[in-house]
């Protein structure tokens, strides 16, 4: 389907390989775009989309000024509920993608193009309070008499990362800075410590497995949370991912045995803290914790501007920085 406005064009796209088709102009679009974060790249949705795809509809809206992509609006439609492509399990952010300037220009196209389409219901999860969505959207939405209900669903921690390490111990409370200092000097009495990270393709399969085995053990949970449609995303995502050098898989070593480990997103100068898993039997040695310490650490020292926790409230995000960031959901129904 095509509606055209002067120069600019929406374009509804139904088949998956519309996301390689895009890639090249989505991530140039995303590089101009205010709100930026790994989970809106083409890598991301497309490894979704293939996974946990069937049973919905793509509707991938895709706005253009002559042959210049200026917005994306990437939807799966089920039942007649419209909603980000995505979910909260394994998505942390989500929003549209929109040209920096344009957004007012391309958020009115868009109503009018929802306007034409049958849906009941558009549901936007795991939307930041610098959304696009919130931003944009949704007020337009609203003078449109769409009917809008916002709530706060969760709390994303993040730090604003320091020039130096000295000066990240220093923002953290008395308390949790003498706790860090005291499980770092346990941890260097122990034998052969080793921190070692891999980002390259080739070593991913071996490194994803590590991980796996190591998140089966850390809790009943978490071993219940992986699900074969859940490593398979993992396992697709981490590698699109690795194709443009975005993922980070790290590991703690104990005389040779891979005792923790963490999957974290290295993008637009950002870490994300993705997941994590380590071996129960090393708990007094606080390997999982010491682990996401070695990650901000080596951030700091790669000047990279934030660290990201993702959502979830888990203590340990505070005890090492983090501020609360809030999350929201949005439903939208017509009136």
């Amino acid at each position: 389907m095509r509606e055209c406005y002067t120069n600019y064009t929406m374009n509804e796209i139904e088949n998956a390989d519309s996301f390689a088709r895009l890639d090249i102009q989505w991530q140039q679009l995303l590089q101009t775009a205010t709100s930026n974060h790994v989970f809106f790249t083409p890598q991301w949705q497309s490894a979704w989309w293939q996974v946990f795809g069937s049973g919905y509809e793509l509707v991938l809206l895709s706005m253009y000024d002559y042959r210049e992509l200026v917005g994306i609006a990437p939807f799966k439609c089920k039942d007649g509920k419209l909603s980000f492509i995505g979910n909260s399990d394994v998505c942390d952010y989500m929003d549209f993608v929109s040209k920096a300037g344009g957004e007012d220009y391309f958020f009115s196209r868009l109503l009018d193009y929802l306007d034409k389409l049958e849906w009941s219901s558009l549901e936007l999860d795991s939307i930041l309070p610098q959304s696009l969505a919130l931003k944009y959207f949704i007020p337009l939405a609203r003078k449109r008499d769409y009917q809008v209900e916002i709530k706060q669903t969760n709390v994303s921690p993040q730090l604003l990362l320091p020039a130096g390490w000295e000066e990240y111990l220093a923002i953290l409370t008395t308390k949790d800075r003498h706790e860090l200092r005291r499980k770092l000097r346990r941890l260097e009495q122990a034998q052969s410590v080793n921190y070692l990270t891999v980002t390259d393709r080739e070593n991913l399969p071996q490194a994803t497995d590590s991980f796996f085995k190591l998140f089966k053990l850390s809790s009943a949970d978490k071993a219940n949370f992986m699900t074969d449609n859940k490593r398979e995303f993992f396992n697709t995502m981490a590698a699109a991912l690795a194709e443009k050098g975005n993922i980070k898989l790290s590991f703690l070593e104990i005389e040779g045995v891979r005792v923790s480990a963490v999957i974290c997103f290295d993008y637009n100068n950002d870490i994300y803290l993705y997941n994590s898993a380590y071996d129960p039997v090393y708990f007094s040695l606080s390997v999982s914790l010491l682990l996401e310490v070695f990650c901000i650490r080596d951030a700091i020292a790669k000047r990279k501007i934030r660290f990201d926790f993702l959502s979830g409230n888990e203590r340990y995000k505070y005890d090492l920085g983090g501020k609360d960031v809030p999350i929201y959901q949005c439903l939208i129904s017509r009136s």
